[in-house]
């Protein structure tokens, strides 16, 4: 064994610098949960994690009868099912359609035109959803009243009815490009032989694609489907949840923006209640395990296949 480490003891140190890495910046913060049954003070430093008084349960008690936890919640989940549900076939839907593409010019100009948002950050983004959508002077709103089309600008930056449509909209435009990379990958790793096989025997684009392509990407999407659901509670597959919430959430439509991460936020930073919102962080982190392992179980009943 030893004999071997010295052989490859160049991969070696790539590998405990890597696990150093994570050790340091995930692992060793980890003390900070503490703070979630204490009265900390950030006066106290990190010193005052181990050495603040115990007070249990306290801030999780605190959040559940916060005066606007149900609708915090509400959003929340809202808004990240929404996402499941709306963002999650589309880059399926996106690989099958390039992969049935021939023309390789335009296989490549589309993927290249799809995936590029995910390299904008939200900040960019947001700037670019006030200048097609403000009601003074947004693109959209001047080309609609021009038309004559409607009558008055549409508030779909400060109407709370349209902040969920808005959320799930750039989402899906910012990040499905993206992970149609990862089921490109699985389309392209299909055994060729199969098309060819089922093209002899007659089988048409459709059936090829119901009975080949599908099957064969199938382990990818339960994997990609069960890394989603665990991290329901900050926006799934396109994630986003709090820069989107933070960014693009005003007084206006405060009762549909307002969620989980942006609320922890707020407390901590803003009010420096770094005890409540640890508590707030942790109980979300516990859900998302939760859902990791239920969604892991109940993959590997019905279809066979898991992430572990």
């Amino acid at each position: 064994m030893w004999s071997d480490i010295k052989r490859q003891k160049y991969a070696h140190m790539f590998v405990l610098t890597g696990m150093l890495i994570v050790f340091i910046f995930q692992y060793l913060p980890m003390f900070g949960i503490l703070m979630a049954f204490k009265q900390y003070s950030i006066t106290s430093g990190i010193k005052g994690i181990f050495t603040s008084q115990w007070v249990g349960l306290k801030y999780f008690v605190e959040f559940f009868n916060a005066y606007n936890f149900e609708q915090m919640v509400k959003n929340t989940i809202g808004i990240s099912l929404l996402k499941l549900v709306f963002t999650f076939p589309v880059p399926i839907l996106l690989a099958i359609m390039l992969n049935e593409v021939r023309s390789r010019f335009f296989k490549r100009f589309v993927q290249t035109v799809s995936y590029f948002p995910h390299f904008i950050s939200w900040i960019v983004v947001s700037g670019l959803l006030v200048i097609f959508f403000s009601t003074n002077s947004g693109i959209v709103n001047d080309a609609l009243l021009s038309l004559g089309i409607i009558d008055e600008p549409i508030a779909l930056l400060s109407d709370p009815d349209y902040f969920w449509g808005l959320a799930v909209g750039s989402a899906m435009w910012k990040e499905a490009g993206w992970w149609t990379i990862i089921f490109l990958a699985a389309i392209s790793g299909l055994d060729p032989s199969q098309y060819e096989a089922a093209e002899i025997d007659g089988a048409g684009r459709m059936k090829r694609i119901w009975h080949i392509t599908l099957p064969g990407i199938r382990g990818t999407i339960v994997v990609v489907l069960i890394l989603a659901v665990g991290s329901l509670l900050g926006g799934g597959l396109v994630g986003s949840n709090f820069e989107q919430s933070y960014l693009l959430g005003n007084v206006m439509n405060n009762e549909k923006s307002e969620i989980l991460q942006t609320y922890a936020f707020k407390m901590g930073l803003a009010q420096g209640r770094y005890a409540f919102a640890t508590a707030i962080d942790l109980l979300q982190s516990l859900i998302a395990i939760v859902l990791v392992f239920g969604s892991n179980y109940i993959s590997k009943k019905t279809t066979k296949s898991g992430l572990f």
